[in-house]
Formats: C-alpha cells, structure tokens, sequence
C-alpha cells in the first residue's frame, strides 16, 4: 500500500494574530503543519500499520520552513518527503495547488492520496476536490471513519448534510479526513532522530513541468482583498456567593440585555 499525504504549513491559529492595513502581521509569527493534514498523516499510519506493509510519502509546496513540517510528518512515522520549493508559486491558490499536485503525482506510485477536509489559513477545502477531478479519481471527502481497507477496495464513513454516509470505492483514490478521523500522535525523541536520516528530495517548479504561468499571482484564480480581524469579545463578568443570590443577579442582567435589544430592534 502506496499512500502519498499532501500537506500544509500554515500560521498556528494558537497564536495572536494579528491584521494590520488590511493584511496579516507576520512579525513573530511561528507555524505548523495544518491540522486536518496532520490527521491525514496520522490516518496513513494507521492504514499501513493495520495492514503491516506500506510506504507514506509527504508532499508540501512552500518555502525553506517547509522542511520543518516535512521533518515533523517525518518523525510521526512517514518513510519520506518531496518539498516543492520556487518562488515563482508565492501568492498561488487552491487551482495551483491542485494543478501542481496532479502535475507531481503522474510519476508517483500511490494508491492512495490523502489531505486534510481544508487548511487553517484559508478554510477552503478546494484542493484535494479539484486534485480529484484533475486526476480522474474517485474520492470521498470529510472521512469520520474506517471501517475496511483492502487491496483494490475500501469502505468509509463520511459526515455529510444529513448524518453519516457510508461510501465503499475502488482504489487509487483521492480522500479528505475529518478532524474526529484520529488524534495525531507526538513525535518521540527516537522519530525524531529517524527523521533526520530519512530523505526530503527538493524540487522546483521546472523539475516537474509546471507551468509557471499557472503559479503566483498571475495564474490565481481566487484573490483575497482584505484581511478583517474579528471582533473583540467583551470581558466576561463573575460572580461570588450565594448560588440563589447569583442566579438572580444573571437573570436580572440577562432580562435587562433582553429588554434593551428589543428596545433598541424597535
């Protein structure tokens, strides 16, 4: 079993983010591996440890701190990684991302193709879908569970609009996990060390034949204008003593909220 992981490095939404002139501060900025993703590269483990054989290849196009998240999918228990990296894909979207990775993949021996359902920083959840079409391959989105994997075969669940689907298809195929799939493990000091000693082949935009015209600002076919920060929460307030006694204060304030919206709606 050939299973190739695609993934992101994003900024860690842990973080304070800050948005200044419409764009994002990148002043003290650290970042990770996508979430979702990091649950694809769990999932690929899984598999290949239900199966006992198999090969987990990473895939990310970024720049140099790239590597850091390869290393990291590395010491988790992926065999090895390919890092896209060239300038000429800064500012890309969804459409090259998913170009790129169909473009990378036609010399790749896989069975399967998993990402997470969508990437922190956008949310959008195009790529893996656009991959699919690019590819003419069957998939299944949003993964919730595994119930078999087999050869040629395999069945899931997914969490669709109205409850859980179960979707059986054939191998190669593209799918989408589901942050529910697994909790992703903790690297351990000896992964780590492994990883170090395992490979990360770097490759531009030429090595693959991508067209450069597709990448970047020029090739996009989605724009973000702005950047808004959300709105700030008003602090909470707490309240000492008596159960009875607080119950009334929150419901006199809550009453008082009430009555000032509907006034306010009127």
């Amino acid at each position: 079993m050939n299973i190739v992981v695609l993934i992101k490095q994003v900024v860690d939404v842990e973080l304070n983010i800050r948005v200044k002139n419409d764009t994002l501060v990148e002043e003290g900025l650290t970042y990770v591996i996508s979430n979702w993703d990091e649950i694809a590269i769990e999932t690929a483990i899984q598999i290949v440890e239900s199966l006992g054989e198999g090969t987990i290849t990473l895939i990310s196009i970024g720049p140099d701190r790239v590597q850091d998240a390869l290393r990291r999918g590395l010491a988790m228990g992926a065999d090895k990684a390919i890092h896209v990296l060239d300038t000429a894909f800064d500012g890309s979207d969804s459409f090259a991302y998913a170009k790129t990775f169909a473009k990378m993949l036609e010399n790749q021996d896989y069975d399967i193709i998993l990402g997470g359902k969508q990437a922190q920083d956008t949310d959008a959840g195009l790529t893996m879908s656009m991959l699919a079409e690019f590819m003419n391959l069957p998939q299944v989105t949003n993964v919730s569970r595994i119930v078999s994997v087999g050869k040629d075969q395999c069945t899931f669940h997914r969490r669709g609009d109205h409850g859980s689907e179960v979707i059986e298809l054939s191998l190669p195929a593209v799918l989408t996990v589901n942050d529910s799939l697994f909790e992703p493990r903790l690297a351990t000091l000896r992964g780590m060390m492994l990883a170090k000693k395992k490979p990360i082949e770097t490759v531009s935009l030429a090595d693959i034949a991508v067209d450069p015209g597709l990448a970047g600002a020029a090739g996009r076919q989605t724009a973000v204008n702005r950047l808004i920060p959300p709105e700030t929460r008003n602090a909470g307030q707490l309240f000492d003593g008596e159960e009875e006694s607080s119950t009334k204060q929150v419901m006199e304030l809550l009453l008082k909220d009430e009555i000032g919206q509907e006034h306010l709606l009127s």
